[in-house]
């Protein structure tokens, strides 16, 4: 895409292709060999364990003899594009027994500004803390 021997600049060719410089001089470092041997038994294990997470993984490697890190099994996961199989919530179905709250402005004409005021909640999972508050 960006040539070197063009008259255009570096600088310039990357700005108009809508890459960041550093982009442009990055080379990417090889993955080790000691790397390459654990993605492929991660792979081995996730085909065995397809609902195994980081953690489960990193135990079952600790097992074999295999000493290295959570983060670092995480990290070559999504290297390698796994993800744990595991059932998500469903935040579409309502509870059994929930309300269902009438629309009030349903009949209502808008007819002029501040008649009609609206809030928006989001639901968004609470993370959990590594601290108490």
């Amino acid at each position: 895409m960006i040539d070197r021997e063009h008259k255009l600049s570096v600088v310039r060719q990357a700005k108009l292709l809508g890459f960041s410089r550093g982009s442009v001089y990055y080379l990417p470092r090889p993955v080790s060999d000691g790397d390459l041997a654990l993605m492929r038994r991660i792979d081995e294990l996730h085909l065995d364990y397809p609902f195994a997470g980081s953690r489960m993984l990193q135990g079952l490697l600790r097992g074999e003899g295999l000493e290295t890190g959570r983060r670092h099994v995480a990290t070559l996961m999504k290297k390698m594009g796994i993800e744990a199989i595991y059932r998500r919530p469903n935040t579409s179905k309502p509870a059994p027994g929930h309300k269902i709250y009438p629309y009030l402005l349903r009949k209502l004409a808008v007819t002029r500004p501040n008649q009609v005021w609206a809030m928006d909640l989001t639901y968004s999972a609470p993370r959990p803390s590594r601290g108490g508050i």
